[in-house]
């Protein structure tokens, strides 16, 4: 438990997943004093009044008392909703994001700031294919990696956001936006865009097969579905956003795929059991960085992070 709050005030644009366990985690762990949340959907506010899980829920964004604002809305929305918000900031005040892609978000907010007002890139790598308030939870964050790409990493801010996302139990590391789209392009956008694929794919052979895709379907082939489940309004931003980071890993996947193809068609053994065990010892480092459980779960686990950050 946190004994003195991080801030005094903090607003949360956007009440979904995201949002609503930043709110969570903020009064389990005492992380700010105050805790108000706005979101346009008026179902969306209704619910979050109804869960009890901040200190006011608010028609319109009024950040004129907030020391930290933190946008949790859909990554095409980012923008448009800092440059709403900005002008009504009290001097001092932090900016903040919780989207999956960085440089995009960084290069057009730069513009809009004044000199009294810091923009601090952040993405708390957490999250699961389910969306909306009833969706959160406190612990969301507990082990998970959140980065920040502040333009000073030593500034007094950057520290503080850091001291921040370190109580709500995340591990946080700074990086260049830039790089950050690149490695978020490798290890999440990319198999997402893998993931929608596949199931469209699915989709077609389930009329071929006669249902039977669905029936026999196997723990790998849930766990896209798992992953092809996520927010699709979110998902198209990030591609759009992101293009170019995806579409240099895509490339580079290609041409893994097509190697892969012509050693299927042409029985060579050798090389897919090169291959083969070369990706099996990723899965073992993933484990022992702690990123993910040994523990078998046959792709029934509810829990399971897909980053699927809103």
């Amino acid at each position: 438990m946190t004994t003195q709050h991080i801030y005094t005030n903090i607003l949360i644009v956007g009440g979904g997943l995201i949002g609503s366990s930043i709110a969570r985690a903020c009064r389990e762990y005492g992380a700010a004093g105050r805790v108000v949340i706005t979101d346009k959907d008026a179902v969306v506010r209704a619910s979050l009044r109804s869960l009890d899980i901040c200190d006011a829920v608010m028609d319109t964004a009024e950040p004129a008392d907030a020391d930290l604002v933190i946008l949790a809305v859909p990554p095409g929305s980012i923008v448009d909703t800092a440059k709403a918000l900005l002008a009504q900031m009290k001097p001092g005040a932090i900016l903040t994001d919780v989207g999956s892609v960085k440089g995009d978000v960084v290069q057009n907010i730069a513009p809009l700031l004044t000199a009294d007002i810091e923009f601090i890139g952040g993405h708390p790598i957490a999250g699961t294919e389910q969306s909306g308030p009833e969706a959160g939870f406190a612990s969301l964050f507990t082990d998970r990696w959140c980065i920040l790409t502040p333009e000073d990493e030593k500034s007094k801010s950057a520290q503080i956001l850091k001291k921040f996302w370190q109580s709500l139990g995340s591990r946080v590391a700074f990086m260049d936006a830039k790089h950050h789209d690149l490695v978020l392009a490798t290890t999440s956008h990319l198999p997402h865009l893998i993931a929608y694929a596949l199931v469209g794919t699915a989709t077609d052979m389930e009329t071929v097969t006669r249902g039977e895709v669905v029936k026999y379907s196997a723990g790998g082939f849930r766990d896209f579905t798992r992953i092809a489940a996520s927010d699709p309004v979110m998902w198209r931003d990030v591609f759009l956003q992101n293009r170019d980071a995806v579409l240099d890993v895509l490339g580079r996947y290609i041409q893994d795929l097509t190697a892969l193809k012509t050693a299927v068609r042409w029985g060579d053994g050798e090389t897919l059991l090169k291959e083969f065990t070369k990706t099996r010892d990723i899965r073992h480092r993933i484990i022992d960085a702690g990123q993910d459980s040994a523990t078998p779960n046959f792709g029934r686990d509810a829990a399971g992070d897909d980053d699927g950050v809103e």
